[in-house]
């Protein structure tokens, strides 16, 4: 355990997970409903939170994705109690994070606006930004998008590795087949061509990821997903703004813009193919 200030910081057990869960929707980052165990599960000594005389003051996680010699890390629930803002306790469980990051390579983090000047001081660079839009959408279902259980795992892994910095089979493996979820592969004689997940949220259904070989597999995954939504929900996707096509996509459709992250990474770029990301997977995750 760390002391600093007057903050303690440690590793945030299972169960509290959940309360940082509860924090990002209270600040109207909308997450899944399962969500925290799912999060807790990919990296259990990922999360940490600073505790002021045995009262949770600020959470953060610093998640390591590690495959064989690949490791990338994430940054996320960087949020401090509005009770306990202006104390300095968001910069200090903020150095905690990213020592427990120090020797992993890259890092990624999706940062509110008004954060974003403080992790360039701390060598973030901007690659994109990422749009959430929302919608009611009108689904609809094809023949040719199956269940993402009926596929061999290795190749959903395969898949997702063209559109992540390192292979993540055990978060797919919980993400792709959790309970409230749907998650679908477009395939074709030539194997996957799209991959997308569609989970009930504190409001509405979120898309995420939705990754497609072109903008008309990324349309038929969309609807399909869409299709598997209650009527009349509002439907979430966060597009990467630097994709043109994911954009247009989701304007077709009625969606409009509610805010904005930035992806910005420290360490070399992973230069993602972002015309084939119409969707990310989570903003707290990667």
């Amino acid at each position: 355990m760390a002391r600093t200030h007057g903050l303690h910081i440690r590793p945030l057990r299972s169960a509290e997970v959940s309360v940082a869960v509860e924090w990002a929707a209270a600040e109207g980052w909308n997450p899944g409903l399962g969500d925290a165990r799912i999060f807790a599960l990919t990296d259990p000594g990922g999360f940490y939170g600073g505790f002021l005389e045995d009262k949770l003051a600020a959470t953060i996680s610093a998640v390591k994705y590690t495959s064989d010699a690949h490791t990338f890390g994430f940054i996320g629930f960087y949020i401090v109690k509005p009770e306990f803002r202006g104390r300095g306790f968001g910069f200090e469980i903020w150095q905690h994070g990213m020592r427990a990051l120090a020797k992993v390579p890259l890092i990624g983090l999706d940062g509110v606006v008004d954060q974003q000047s403080n992790y360039r001081k701390s060598g973030f660079i901007l690659a994109h930004r990422n749009i959430r839009y929302a919608g009611e959408l009108s689904g609809l279902r094809a023949e040719t998008v199956v269940e993402a259980a009926t596929v061999p795992a290795d190749e959903l892994t395969a898949f997702d590795y063209r559109h992540f910095p390192v292979p993540r089979p055990e978060f797919l493996r919980l993400w792709l087949h959790q309970p409230g979820a749907h998650s679908l592969v477009l395939r074709s004689h030539s194997g996957v061509r799209a991959l997308g997940t569609i989970r009930r949220c504190r409001s509405g259904w979120k898309v995420g990821p939705l990754f497609a070989a072109d903008a008309s597999c990324a349309e038929t995954m969309l609807l399909a997903l869409a299709d598997r939504a209650d009527l009349g929900s509002a439907i979430y996707l966060d597009v990467p703004e630097t994709n043109g096509a994911a954009v247009a996509l989701a304007q077709r459709h009625g969606m409009r813009p509610m805010f904005e992250t930035a992806r910005m990474y420290r360490g070399k770029d992973p230069q993602l193919p972002i015309d084939h990301i119409f969707g990310v997977t989570t903003f707290e995750l990667g």
